[in-house]
């Protein structure tokens, strides 16, 4: 893996109860020998031993106290990036679907000012993990909306396969929504006049475990997240 000039780079990885898919995701990452990516696990208050294992792999590790869910478990990340000046900041998730290969095609555009935030995307070649029927219709109902709101399609706007640049680091370490974030900070970064790109990706399914979010929670989350869109939609501040 060849990553260009001198950046110093952060890999997110929120963790809550992935002992058995972290250390294969923690190998690969080591297996690209690349000494500008720096690994930092965010374990959210995990009941199995996640912690234990991430000191065993010799990872840096925040243990949060209580479970803060997804979001602030990657703000968490996003705060230690933007304290310790890191230039680019890449989310991973702990549960195995996103491989590292793609993590230099995730930075480029970063690094060659064509983007503040890029996204991959399981939806640009079609190829790869799906997701689930309802997960699927939840992302073609977000790209409309935000579509709608921003003029911008974004194909997979619940992807957490994510890197941002310094500016969105420090936005991002401010303010992160709670659940199913990354949808509302789609909408706030565009409402912002930051430039969004997507690249291709393709996804594995859960090395382990299932997702929490069930069918009646989706209902839930996209009612929840899409009034938090349109309020944001309204705002004039950024945070």
């Amino acid at each position: 893996m060849i990553i260009i000039n001198s950046k110093r780079i952060l890999l997110i990885i929120p963790a809550y109860n992935e002992e058995r898919s972290l250390e294969k995701l923690i190998s690969s990452i080591r297996e690209l020998n690349n000494s500008q990516l720096n690994i930092l696990v965010i374990n959210d208050c995990s009941s199995d031993s996640t912690a234990a294992l991430c000191e065993t792999l010799n990872v840096p590790t925040v243990n949060l106290p209580c479970n803060l869910g997804i979001g602030g478990a990657v703000q968490t990340g996003y705060k230690y990036a933007f304290y310790n000046k890191f230039d680019i900041a890449v989310q991973v998730d702990g549960d195995g679907q996103h491989n590292p290969e793609y993590l230099e095609n995730l930075v480029k555009p970063l690094i060659n000012n064509e983007a503040d935030l890029v996204i991959g995307s399981r939806y640009i070649n079609k190829e790869g993990f799906q997701s689930s029927f309802m997960r699927r219709v939840g992302i073609i109902y977000f790209s409309k909306m935000l579509r709608a709101l921003t003029g911008q399609w974004i194909t997979d706007p619940t992807s957490g396969f994510r890197a941002c640049n310094k500016k969105v680091i420090e936005v991002f370490s401010k303010r992160y929504p709670v659940d199913y974030p990354e949808p509302e900070s789609i909408m706030y970064l565009k409402r912002n006049n930051f430039c969004i790109k997507e690249i291709p990706v393709n996804m594995e399914a859960r090395l382990e475990g299932k997702s929490s979010i069930t069918s009646l929670k989706s209902i839930y989350y996209m009612t929840k997240v899409s009034l938090a869109i349109l309020i944001d939609r309204l705002r004039n501040q950024i945070v």
